[in-house]
């Protein structure tokens, strides 16, 4: 699928779109340049899963961990950035187990360094400039 937003609450909605499909154990890889709207687009996801504290990119941390709700449910959200991690090796995995799990929603930003260790995958995001606040989505 292939869309266009006009702005950042474009971009959010397509969020909150992606999360309609999601259950627990899954994870959605996002990618795509500094700046693109990877975060905005989680954002929008975590508000329809049910996340009321703010949504940041955890770009030092790693990770951040969200309590949502989906209907009458309590749902963990996590939310990784893996931009600073330049190799993960087979010790290193065990950084990612923190956060991913059959219990949990995850979304991945910058994945491909991960990529071969990431199970459960059910959607791959590609968020590209458009120009101006224009972002073009692909998910797959």
């Amino acid at each position: 699928m292939r869309l266009r937003t006009a702005d950042a609450d474009g971009t959010e909605a397509v969020g909150a779109r992606l999360a309609d499909r999601l259950h627990a154990g899954d994870v959605v890889l996002v990618s795509g340049e500094l700046g693109a709207g990877k975060t905005t687009l989680i954002r929008g996801a975590c508000r329809a899963l049910g996340v009321r504290e703010p949504v940041t990119s955890p770009t030092f941390t790693v990770g951040q961990l969200y309590a949502g709700r989906t209907g009458d449910r309590s749902l963990e959200v996590a939310h990784l950035d893996l931009y600073r991690l330049s190799e993960i090796a087979g010790e290193d995995v065990a950084i990612l187990d923190d956060y991913l799990g059959p219990q949990r929603i995850a979304f991945v930003e910058w994945p491909d360094v991960a990529r071969d260790q990431l199970e459960r995958v059910v959607a791959t995001v590609r968020i590209d400039h458009a120009g101006g606040d224009r972002r073009e989505i692909e998910i797959t």
